[in-house]
């Protein structure tokens, strides 16, 4: 009789096939989040404008240390560890500011409404995430400009997203 041995890739229990790994295993993703990128490849773009993957690695590392914090909020990620979130948001965050593609290589087409479609994104936690991503924001101390522009970004986004509605209380 044989044993049955996990595989060491599973796409069912890997938290990056959903929809899947283009290619790549998790832990290739997850270790290009910490390769050396060189922002002179990158001329005239935000990404190169406020410091490359430094500064998105660290800002995504921000939001993620204050969500940790937040016991309501955290449940809202079902991963054990916040790490693999930290390194999609990062990924893609460097894509979306003219940086590397890499997100996309991985994961294809970033599809944010439909990656959020089973999260109850309402104004309430539309308005927490917010909350710690301007944090997050805070943290890295950046020239006015450029945290706004962030900010400006994170606004609009998270509006986009919302797929549920606020319950409605009569106070009367």
């Amino acid at each position: 009789m044989t044993e049955n041995l996990p595989l060491a890739h599973d796409p069912k229990k890997d938290p990056f096939s959903n929809p899947l790994v283009l290619g790549r295993s998790s832990q290739e993703f997850l270790d290009a989040a910490e390769t050396q990128i060189d922002v002179a490849n990158y001329p005239g773009t935000f990404y190169a404008e406020v410091g490359g993957r430094e500064i998105f690695a660290q800002l995504t590392k921000n939001f993620y240390s204050s969500v940790a914090e937040d016991e309501d909020f955290r449940r809202m990620y079902p991963e054990k560890e916040l790490r693999a979130a930290q390194v999609r948001l990062q990924l893609f965050l460097e894509q979306y500011w003219g940086g590397p593609t890499t997100f996309s290589e991985h994961r294809g087409h970033p599809r944010l409404r439909m990656r959020h479609a089973n999260y109850p994104v309402n104004g309430h936690y539309r308005d927490v995430w917010l909350g710690h991503m301007d944090k997050a924001i805070d943290q890295l101390e950046l020239p006015m400009l450029q945290a706004e522009t962030l900010r400006d970004y994170f606004e609009r986004a998270a509006h986009s997203l919302l797929n549920t509605p606020d319950e409605h209380r009569n106070l009367l």
